[in-house]
């Protein structure tokens, strides 16, 4: 018996690794459904022997576990990072082994990606990923993947973007892009063209080319990365096609992995000059947004839906585009409701990774199309725009389904110290003095600036990472407790489908 995975039980009651104190059995650490135990023997009498922390020396112990708290098979898990202000997700596939697929759906924008790749990768099984999808060049979504490709241990198949690429160009907005968007003759429809679609293109643009801006920094560590098998544009016409539908390459219904992920945006169009090319929808930034890679996962009954950084014009095309109205109707109409109703076909989800962080610029429509029973909403503290904004909570409460659907925000679940520790800023105000003095030995010296890093530590207490997990039949959505107890770790939502309608168990 190598492994075993933790188990969700019945009831969803928490689950706790045992150790042995003075012949009893106590209470350790509280583990969560899913997490991976390496098992050391089986003591025939319901419980289970576990090497725990086995490749940490200075962590590793031997705990106990009940056998009925245990399982083969773990869950499909998505962990929504706490990147500060932008996106950053990991999908971990339910397999083992080499079958085990791993997915980055963007990395936000400083080092968070990148630290938890290692923390939760290295030991146990490396850096070779199925995928990373930059959804959109704003590099609160992009800039992130820096550190990560150009770490030539981290390896990933491919390397997806949305065509959209910000090239190495002095000139502002539009010429990083390719020039600017370009209408036919008599056509109110504005296309960029120059898409980057393969990864010659891409090589073509930023190989060799020397330049500062954040993009073609990323671009290259990519193409550099001698673990990084390939790097090309992901959209409905650039994915895997069957039953006239876009799948993620890997990904599709024929490669039998009993879960999918469908790929509904960017959606390409015929420009001017008969190539592919993205229409405009609206100002430089809003159209990068509005052209985000959006992917639907399909797991037995559960599905969930990354919205990148759709905004209103955004949805209203692709609600348009997938329902075949000629026309957004007016809301209130039977032609509205009819639009809604045939969208929920292609994107009605449970779970909603809510577009923008947050913003308030979106679509009833949409929202009433996806109807999910939770969202996550992915935001920072640093930024100007006030995401998550409070009228939009209101209205993911509108119409998310049921009557209390739930909505996470790794902003909101994270929780930070309310001030700095008064003993230690005293202390090290008193070791100035006397350094001033001339007063401290060289090793008192280094204990002060030891003293300084420890007060120049990260303010938080607990990030605000937000875990999903399913089997298909069951979903869980959890985040880590403020207190820092290892007895209470995890507070969750946890769901079922009964007659395939997901209810909230209680």
């Amino acid at each position: 018996m190598a492994h075993r995975f933790v188990s969700l039980r019945a009831n969803g009651s928490p689950i706790h690794l045992f150790e042995e104190v003075a012949g009893q059995k106590k209470k350790f650490r509280e583990v969560i459904w899913g997490d991976f135990l390496k098992v050391k023997k089986d003591l025939g009498d319901g419980w289970l022997e576990i090497d725990w922390a086995a490749r940490s020396p200075e962590k590793r112990r031997t705990l106990y576990i009940p056998k009925a708290d245990t399982a083969e098979r773990r869950p499909l898990e998505i962990i929504f990072l706490d990147v500060g202000q932008g996106d950053g997700a990991v999908l971990i596939s339910p397999e083992t082994d080499g079958e085990e697929r791993i997915v980055v759906i963007d990395a936000g924008e400083g080092g968070n990606m990148r630290a938890f790749l290692a923390a939760r990768f290295q030991t146990y099984r490396g850096f070779d990923f199925a995928a990373a999808v930059m959804t959109h060049p704003d590099q609160d979504h992009y800039f992130g993947f820096k550190d990560v490709f150009a770490d030539p241990g981290i390896g990933f198949g491919t390397v997806y973007h949305n065509g959209l690429v910000e090239r190495p160009v002095k000139e502002a907005e539009w010429a990083k892009l390719g020039g600017k968007p370009v209408k036919a003759d008599g056509s109110s429809v504005a296309y960029i063209g120059n898409l980057a679609e393969d990864h010659e293109t891409v090589k073509a643009i930023f190989d060799g080319v020397a330049s500062t801006a954040k993009f073609p920094q990323v671009m290259r560590a990519a193409l550099e990365n001698p673990k990084i098998d390939d790097i090309r544009m992901l959209s409905v016409q650039h994915a895997t096609m069957e039953d006239d539908m876009a799948w993620m390459p890997d990904f599709a219904p024929s490669d039998a992995r009993g879960y999918t992920i469908r790929v509904l945006a960017p959606v390409v169009e015929e420009g001017p000059d008969g190539l592919p090319a993205l229409r405009q929808l609206g100002s430089y930034n809003e159209t990068k947004n509005a052209h985000s890679v959006i992917l639907r996962l399909q797991y037995g009954k559960f599905s969930v839906l990354f919205g990148g950084d759709l905004n209103a014009g955004a949805e209203k095309f692709l609600l348009q585009h997938y329902t075949g109205a000629s026309k957004f109707p007016k809301m209130g109409t039977p032609a509205y409701d009819d639009m809604v109703a045939k969208a929920r076909d292609t994107f009605r989800s449970d779970v909603m990774k809510s577009c923008h962080h947050g913003s308030e610029k979106v679509t009833d429509a949409f929202l009433d199309a996806v109807n999910p029973a939770a969202f996550v909403i992915s935001s920072g503290d640093s930024e100007p725009h006030i995401h998550p904004r409070p009228d939009l909570l209101g209205r993911l409460g509108r119409f998310g389904r049921g009557g209390a659907p739930v909505i996470l925000s790794t902003e909101l679940q994270r929780s930070s110290r309310e001030r700095e520790d008064k003993g230690a800023v005293d202390k090290l105000l008193a070791a100035i003095d006397k350094l001033a003095a001339g007063k401290l030995a060289a090793g008192q010296i280094a204990q002060l600036k030891d003293d300084v890093k420890t007060l120049g530590r990260s303010n938080v207490e607990v990030y605000g990472a937000i875990y999903l997990k399913t089997d298909g039949d069951r979903l869980m959505t959890a985040f880590r407790i403020e207190t820092g107890s290892a007895l209470e770790k995890w507070f969750s939502f946890r769901y079922r489908f009964d007659n395939d309608v997901l209810v909230r168990e209680d």
